[in-house]
């Protein structure tokens, strides 16, 4: 299974008609934040597979779509929430795990086909009491909320999970100690309770090619999805090694 993973930037070498022929065999794509919703329309439109996504710290103009916000909510947008037209066509993977029986890979273990177990996350660290920023108890109390679904993923599945995907960092890896892009440490602990073999996240942009994009923590293998980036399932051996 490979999987295209976009974040924070609009990528001219995705954002154009012919994107297809350059990514001819991808079968899923994870958009990771803070990316323009027409963006993601287009992805999904142009490659028309399946396609989850979640909120960043900016472009939130659809956030109130999904989560009843005071701040955000208006006659109007109650009355749109709805209105399924802004689905988009792609899931919403903000606070969910999901498990995706027609997206289905060759588990290295047995041999046999299992479905994708995928969860997520939306926002960043607290900075400025923007929308979409969270402590640290606040995030940790959303993970909280998807672990009932985790193990029943590792009865029925022998695993508890395939992605992870948020917006922010954990913390110590890829990420920086100004206020807006610190990492969140219970990912950190996420990641090590339940081992997901990727933790897909956005936010960090790089703007130097020697920084890093891949890196290992525990089991998981955590990519910086900045413009965009193809991972697969099951890993290659190139992909398990230490950074």
């Amino acid at each position: 299974m490979k999987i295209l993973c976009v974040s924070d930037y609009v990528d001219p070498l995705i954002y154009n008609q012919n994107v297809k022929n350059s990514f001819s065999d991808i079968d899923l794509i994870l958009c990771a934040g803070d990316l323009p919703m027409d963006y993601v329309d287009f992805i999904v439109t142009v490659f028309n597979k399946p396609t989850y996504f979640v909120f960043g710290n900016h472009d939130l103009k659809d956030y109130h779509f999904y989560h009843r916000d005071n701040r955000t909510l208006t006659e109007k947008s109650i009355h749109e929430m709805h209105d399924v037209s802004h689905a988009h066509g792609a899931t919403y993977l903000g606070f969910k795990a999901f498990v995706n029986e027609a997206l289905s890979y060759i588990d290295p273990q047995n041999g046999k086909p299992t479905p994708l177990l995928i969860a997520g996350v939306s926002g960043t660290r607290k900075y400025n009491n923007g929308l979409c920023q969270f402590s640290e108890f606040q995030m940790k109390t959303r993970l909280l909320r998807l672990v009932p679904r985790l193990i029943y993923n590792r009865i029925k599945y022998g695993r508890y999970l395939d992605i992870f995907m948020t917006h922010a960092s954990p913390r110590h890896i890829h990420d920086h100690e100004d206020p807006c892009h610190i990492g969140f440490e219970c990912f950190n602990w996420f990641i090590q309770r339940f081992k997901p073999t990727y933790m897909v996240h956005g936010h960090i942009h790089l703007y130097d090619l020697r920084e890093e994009r891949i890196g290992k923590y525990f089991d998981t293998t955590v990519v910086n999805a900045y413009a965009h980036c193809v991972i697969e399932l099951p890993q290659k051996t190139s992909e398990k090694k230490d950074n």
